[in-house]
């Protein structure tokens, strides 16, 4: 366990930032590269998959997206990149483009057992409970502080996204560091921390084989060296209901600390996800939340945000 307050550029609070530590502009250099493969797949289509950066000139592009890796890795861990052209190229071209500059960051991984790589942000209108595999990015409520995939065994090291179109009102995006949120608890609660440290029930969502336990046991929390964050409040909840357990005492008042911390603004970097922004996190030393949104009814207008996930080690399949 981690006892001692963390410092450096990733223990940032939102007033120690300034717009340079985060937003990336694409360089007109870059968005000509951008056109370019845009008419090179016009007349040699590719399926998505298959889209290689080492099979265009990108070098402009890679110089970019190589400033985006440094800026995870060794600064805020999240950095906005702004943006790609969407206007005269399709969807289908826009995913393109995502997937070749997301590949220049790190290797895309699958986001179900089933193989999915490219996953669509949006309301369904369906609902996220226990048990099922309605994942909360399927509605359009409020999704609160959280790392990707933090009910799987070998979580993403990256979160990408995309936003293709921007709902009828609505959501603002949040995000907050794991190593500020690690010291604001050793501050304010240091007492619920061991509790943080030991293990946890989580929903699987249904990603699992059918010979495998349905629930992940894992602590919050974990520090050899680097501390890491499992951040999955929505599936936490959910995991004590499969079970069928009541949540110890130490755990409610733990939860309760961290969403004490979650409420407070000076923490966090909140902002409006603009169509053709990109967002890129570490997804161990960050956690993004959303405020709740309201969509048109008309399905071409509805908010669409387009995710991949990226992994260096480990196998490409969803269990790495």
């Amino acid at each position: 366990m981690l006892t001692e307050l963390i410092c450096g550029r990733h223990a940032w609070v939102k007033d120690d930032l300034v717009t340079e530590d985060w937003l990336v502009t694409l360089p007109e250099a870059c968005l000509y590269e951008l056109r370019d493969v845009v008419q090179h797949l016009r007349r040699k289509p590719l399926p998505l998959l298959l889209l290689r950066p080492d099979d265009f000139r990108l070098d402009e592009c890679r110089a970019t997206m190589n400033r985006v890796r440094q800026i995870l890795d060794e600064g805020v861990r999240f950095a906005i990149v702004d943006r790609l052209p969407l206007d005269g190229i399709s969807k289908t071209e826009a995913k393109g483009l995502f997937w070749l500059l997301s590949t220049l960051v790190a290797r895309p991984v699958a986001q179900k057992l089933d193989g999915t790589m490219i996953y669509d942000v949006m309301d369904t209108g369906l609902k996220a409970d226990a048990g099922t595999a309605i994942r909360p990015d399927k509605t359009n409520t409020k999704i609160v502080f959280h790392n990707d995939n933090a009910y799987n065994q070998t979580p993403p090291e990256y979160t990408a996204l995309v936003c293709l179109q921007t709902a009828k009102k609505g959501p603002l995006n949040r995000i907050m560091g794991v190593h500020m949120l690690h010291n604001e608890l050793l501050r304010r609660y240091p007492e619920v921390l061991p509790r943080l440290y030991t293990p946890f029930w989580f929903d699987r969502n249904t990603e699992h084989h059918p010979d495998e336990d349905r629930l992940l046991s894992a602590p919050v929390f974990t520090f050899d060296g680097k501390l890491m964050a499992r951040l999955a409040l929505h599936q936490l909840r959910n995991g004590y209901k499969l079970k069928g357990e009541k949540m110890d005492a130490t755990a409610v008042v733990a939860i309760d600390a961290l969403e004490d911390v979650f409420v407070s603004p000076n923490l966090w970097l909140e902002f409006f996800f603009e169509r053709g922004q990109l967002q890129f996190v570490n997804n161990f030393a960050i956690v993004h939340s959303r405020t709740a949104f309201e969509d048109y009814e008309e399905q071409e207008k509805k908010r669409h945000v387009v995710r991949l996930w990226l992994r260096e080690k480990g196998d490409r399949a969803y269990p790495g």
